[in-house]
């Protein structure tokens, strides 16, 4: 089993930055993927960022690809989602997840998930 720690989520203004964390922790070693997720009121969850352990092929969704930068320290057990410029429509739960010894998908089909940190711009 894996445990996923958001943090760093806020209340920012349009155009600011934020850094979201997480920490795995548990059974880490069997997570070849891990992907960050949102949501936000009414709609469905939705694919952020993904990147395999190792820090390859890292994946950005359309919507965020020059504004966010996934990186994850295998050493540290950690994954950080670099996001700048925030627009009001990023504004959601952000959920860090992990995907058990298969490839990553868009698809919110992850075995572990965090409990989420929320991101509001205005």
């Amino acid at each position: 089993h894996v445990q996923l720690v958001e943090s760093g989520g806020g209340s920012v203004q349009a155009g600011g930055s934020l850094r979201l964390s997480c920490v795995a922790s548990g059974d880490i070693y069997s997570s070849d993927c891990m992907g960050w997720f949102r949501q936000a009121p009414g709609k469905e969850r939705e694919v952020v960022a993904s990147i395999y352990t190792g820090g390859r092929g890292p994946y950005l969704a359309a919507s965020v690809r020059g504004r966010f930068t996934v990186s994850e320290d295998n050493a540290k057990n950690t994954l950080d989602l670099q996001m700048v410029s925030l627009k009001p429509e990023d504004t959601a739960m952000y959920y860090c997840a992990a995907r058990a010894s298969r490839a990553c998908t868009i698809l919110p089909e992850y075995d572990y998930w965090g409990q989420g940190t929320q991101v509001t711009v205005s």
